[in-house]
């Protein structure tokens, strides 16, 4: 077990040695297309009054900023202030970016945790009962109806969700978070409200994980292991989930780090059509607003969090398989 903990320890000290260069790519890269838009942040902040504000005005403004600075000094000055926990002044939000972030992201963690959740489930529920059927009526259903879905863009996807189970049904709200006359944030208007966002994203990223898995648990029905259990006579329920499915589930486990990003990026996109107080509205402000700093907050924060993923994806792909050496 000591051995395990070590193995460990030296895998998330190579993944950090990692990690660091690309946060450190990826903060360049955001700096350097801030620095190349034509657009001058002492005007973006006066707004409409920067067309009769006075030139010496603006020019103060700038040399407040530093804009005016050599890049590397710009840079550098801009990284220090990350690492001290000051990611800047929201332009398109008014407010310090960290407000914004520290306001916004736990609704798109949880969007994104529950649309997960009811991905993981219902991939393994319908991928093994395919895989057991393979071929049959349930198995080439499905396939077609994952094919289909994965043709369509979640935006797509929400907005007909919103015209069918919105407007023309009326079972769901079209966006929001609460009601229009709603005083607070009670769980069940909140519970009510996310349903539909909830499950658009859920059906959008399932096809992946759902021919994953039927592809996973239809090799391992023909493993060795599993065709003794048949012949023993164990239930077919017992074959398909004590058996099979557990020998497919290790690589689901990669697929689930390794599809984060796809998640996070339909996240943004969904909040966007329902209108939801996340990560995802303020995303789409800042890109057509030009607000750099919490554009480079929210890329550099999602990099973290993909990397982050990854990184417990190994770890618990050699927790569930003891053959994998985390020490090698």
């Amino acid at each position: 077990m000591s051995r395990r903990f070590v193995g460990a320890g030296r895998v998330v000290r190579r993944r950090l040695l990692v990690a660091v260069p690309i946060l450190v790519l990826t903060s360049i890269g955001m700096f350097a297309l801030g620095a190349a838009s034509p657009i001058d942040p002492a005007k973006q902040y006066a707004g409409s009054a920067a067309f009769t504000a006075n030139p010496d005005v603006l020019a103060q403004i700038r040399a407040n900023w530093g804009v005016d600075d050599p890049l590397p000094v710009q840079y550098f000055r801009w990284i220090g202030n990350l690492l001290r926990g000051d990611l800047g002044w929201s332009t398109s939000r008014h407010e310090p970016v960290a407000s914004v972030i520290a306001a916004r992201a736990g609704w798109t963690l949880l969007l994104v945790s529950l649309a997960l959740a009811i991905v993981l489930l219902a991939s393994l529920l319908l991928g093994a009962l395919a895989a057991y059927r393979r071929n049959g009526i349930f198995d080439r259903a499905l396939r077609a109806a994952a094919y289909a879905i994965e043709s369509m863009p979640v935006f797509w996807i929400g907005l007909a969700s919103i015209a069918v189970f919105a407007l023309a049904l009326g079972w769901l709200p079209a966006g929001g978070l609460t009601d229009i006359t709603a005083s607070g944030t009670g769980f069940g208007d909140v519970a009510h409200h996310l349903v539909l966002p909830v499950l658009v994203l859920a059906v959008s990223q399932a096809p992946w994980f759902v021919l994953f898995v039927r592809d996973g648990v239809a090799d391992s029905l023909r493993d060795d292991h599993v065709l003794a259990a048949r012949a023993r006579g164990l239930p077919g329920r017992t074959v398909l989930f004590g058996h099979a499915l557990r020998t497919a589930l290790l690589p689901f486990i990669t697929l689930i780090g390794t599809h984060l990003p796809e998640l996070v990026g339909g996240a943004i996109l969904v909040e966007t059509v329902f209108s939801l107080p996340g990560l995802g509205g303020v995303t789409v402000q800042a890109a057509l607003g030009s607000d750099f700093p919490l554009l480079a907050a929210i890329t550099l924060l999602t990099t973290a969090a993909v990397l982050t993923a990854n990184l417990a994806t190994d770890l618990a792909y050699a927790a569930a398989d003891p053959r994998i050496r985390l020490d090698a």
